[in-house]
């Protein structure tokens, strides 16, 4: 979902409160629980808790996700999503070339965008054909070796409101308030005092907690095993009932530090109830792409990752990237500590412009792509598909202008703790600088997509005894040397 304008004043709210796990939400996992009881499982095989592998590995401020042989994960890639077919055509438009052509230049994530009112049309029916057509993408994932975030995608709630998609037309009640669609701007929406209200029964009524809660519990009791499965991304772009006698950044800040909190934490515990294993991402609001700093408290999860979103308001409203401006330094500037001070991997899951062909987009690429190297261990671009827009293919499959730059050498998986790492496009030289640790098995992977370097590379490794060797698209790096010991890893062109 893209922000094009943020009004100065949001309608009022109620006080928020307390985080509280309702016995109601418990009682409808009885229920589920006996519903799915041969889905219902301890773990998926990824390694998370296995007893002497960590599950995340922080380098200083920084943690990631670690593999099931203890080494620091690296993640990129795109979004798939197709807003434009529903029922019976759901996901017409994510094809099997789409995950392949993804692999075919390096990348090794996908953030699976799906919709609660597709997945469960009427109170307590959920639509199987739809969790089967959800399973088929994870396969084709798996086959090109991807992992996949199943996003819970929201769009100024759902259906009632102008025919926007994601929570059903039956969870919506807006207490007779009014809704007045917003051509042009239909961020602005999300202000409307129904449209704030639906919000806030959302997170307060007991019955919808629960079926919020139920939600979640079948998606990850029925495709939670499956082996091409990263983790749950619980909401996307989530708002609330926003008080009307604060700024706008306070009083997101407050329905963060409150309702938001809650819901993550009640989510996560109902995914826990069958998954205890993959992870859980969770979103601040949008404010936060206005250089604003989290207020979300912690998240009570043993495997609690973080997802913002990185856009630039003006850009959105289809200005040029602005290289002189201060977007990318005030974003970065905020959204590093939250992440540091809970030990959460932070994986960006939507960010790119809606017209690449503008003069300073190639210095946005770049910028854009350098900052994350810095505070992230991931990101997936919005998004994998072809045609206008914010699609990154033309409609016969070509990268649009400048999203050559998006294929870039990046270590998937590092035997070690990274201490540095970058790709300089003007020169086509990665860097990779890591120390080896003991609970860390396997080598080194870095991806070393074809487009990167269609004439070879050359290699150069620093540190004492370690060997390295091309597989495809994957250079490896194995280490026989003490624990501790620094290995930087240099890629150029022919």
């Amino acid at each position: 979902m893209r922000m094009s304008r943020v009004p100065p004043h949001p309608p009022g709210r109620t006080p928020l409160h307390r985080r509280l796990r309702t016995a109601a939400a418990l009682a409808a996992a009885a229920v589920l629980l006996a519903a799915f009881p041969a889905q219902a499982h301890p773990g998926n095989g990824n390694g998370h808790g296995n007893g002497h592998r960590p599950d995340r590995v922080t380098v200083g401020n920084r943690t990631y996700i670690a593999d099931d042989q203890g080494r620091a994960t690296q993640w990129r890639g795109f979004n798939l999503a197709d807003k434009g077919h529903s029922g019976a055509d759901a996901f017409a438009d994510i094809q099997e070339r789409d995950l392949r052509d993804m692999a075919a230049r390096g990348f090794n994530l996908a953030r699976l965008v799906f919709f609660w009112d597709d997945l469960e049309p009427a109170p307590g029916r959920y639509d199987r054909t739809y969790l089967a057509k959800m399973r088929r993408i994870l396969d084709w994932a798996d086959r090109y070796r991807i992992k996949v975030v199943l996003d819970a995608h929201q769009d100024v709630y759902g259906p009632t409101f102008n025919g926007h998609r994601g929570i059903p037309a039956w969870t919506t009640r807006t207490d007779g308030l009014p809704y007045e669609p917003i051509p042009g701007d239909w961020f602005s929406e999300y202000f409307e005092p129904s449209v704030q209200t639906a919000f806030d029964h959302l997170y307060t009524d007991n019955d919808l907690r629960a079926a919020h809660a139920r939600m979640w519990m079948t998606v990850a009791a029925a495709l939670g095993r499956h082996p091409a499965v990263l983790g749950y991304d619980l909401m996307n772009e989530p708002f609330g009932k926003l008080a009307a006698d604060t700024d706008l950044p306070t009083a997101a800040g407050r329905f963060e530090a409150g309702q938001l909190t809650e819901l993550w934490n009640r989510l996560a515990d109902a995914v826990r109830l069958v998954d205890r294993d993959n992870w859980v991402f969770v979103e601040p609001t949008v404010i936060v792409g206005l250089g604003v700093p989290t207020q979300l408290g912690a998240i009570d999860d043993p495997h609690a990752a973080y997802a913002p979103h990185f856009y630039d308001t003006a850009m959105e409203a289809g200005a040029d990237y602005d290289p002189d401006g201060t977007f990318i330094q005030a974003y970065e500037a905020a959204i590093t500590d939250y992440p540091a001070r809970n030990r959460m991997p932070v994986i960006v899951g939507e960010w790119g412009p809606p017209d690449p062909t503008l003069p300073n987009m190639r210095t946005y690429f770049t910028r854009m792509t350098a900052a994350m190297d810095r505070f992230s261990s991931g990101w997936t671009d919005w998004q994998w598909c072809r045609g206008g827009g914010y699609c990154t293919l033309t409609a016969d499959g070509q990268l649009k202008p400048n999203h050559d730059l998006l294929v870039q050498p990046y270590a998937r998986a590092t035997a070690g703790d990274p201490v540095s790492y970058g790709y300089d496009p003007a020169t086509r030289t990665y860097t990779l600088t890591y120390t080896t640790r003991a609970n860390a098995d396997g080598p080194t992977e870095i991806a070393v997509p074809r487009d990167v370097y269609p004439r070879g590379y050359n290699v150069a490794v620093q540190g004492r005894n370690a060997d390295w060797d091309r597989h495809g698209q994957t250079l490896t790096v194995t280490t026989h040397g003490r624990t501790g010991g620094t290995y930087t890893v240099t890629l150029t062109p022919r």
